[in-house]
């Protein structure tokens, strides 16, 4: 595999897959289908593909793209998960303000490279249930890339349909998103609140 292809779909991965959850935290999809989990990816996919195609300013995207982010994806537990253990000493206010300030985080640093993916294709091929999920199998094919599998996970424990994790080729793709957010909150010796506000900031 060349080198820009490795390149492609690690930006893909990480530009689609931040929204990846551990395991432990997600409970059982009792009552979700598979046609439920598919219909969420399938208009995912199509509103995201619109935006890009949409020719509107970057700001006006940005905003677009936390709109798809808050609909489809899980944000709450992303939020948690991406925080690790220190979710656990955080004030339920602290909380409600890292989340916010995710959403912000996410849709500024990845809804940027969502714009990379013009011209490319993503295809569900259909699902199967899992312990905890529903796993949505599909094929993306970018531009100067070969096919590859991508797996959305998808839940209904906030009450309905949300996607939670992505993997790519086998990469859970949140796990490097939350080492990320640990190392920046280590940066910062631990501190939340100072975390929370340049997550805010950012962009």
């Amino acid at each position: 595999m060349g080198k820009s292809n490795m390149i492609d779909r690690r930006q893909f991965s990480v530009g689609l897959g931040a929204a990846v959850l551990s395991a432990g935290l997600v409970a059982p999809a009792s009552a979700l289908t598979g046609a439920q989990a598919e219909f969420l990816v399938k208009n995912a996919v199509k509103d995201i593909n619109k935006i890009i195609a949409s020719g509107k300013s970057e700001s006006r995207m940005m905003s677009d793209f936390e709109r798809v982010f808050t609909r489809y994806a899980d944000v709450n537990i992303i939020a948690l998960t991406t925080l690790g253990p220190a979710r656990r000493t955080a004030t339920n206010t602290q909380i409600l303000a890292y989340t916010n300030a995710f959403k912000n985080y996410f849709t500024q640093k990845y809804g940027r490279r969502f714009r990379e993916f013009v011209g490319g294709e993503i295809v569900v091929d259909g699902s199967r249930a899992s312990k905890r999920s529903i796993e949505v199998k599909s094929t993306a094919v970018l531009k100067g890339s070969a096919p590859f599998e991508v797996t959305w996970l998808v839940s209904d424990r906030s009450g309905s349909p949300k996607i939670f994790n992505i993997i790519i080729e086998g990469v859970n793709t949140l796990t490097s998103e939350r080492a990320e957010i640990g190392a920046m909150l280590d940066k910062r010796g631990g501190n939340i609140d100072r975390l929370t506000a340049d997550l805010a900031n950012f962009g």
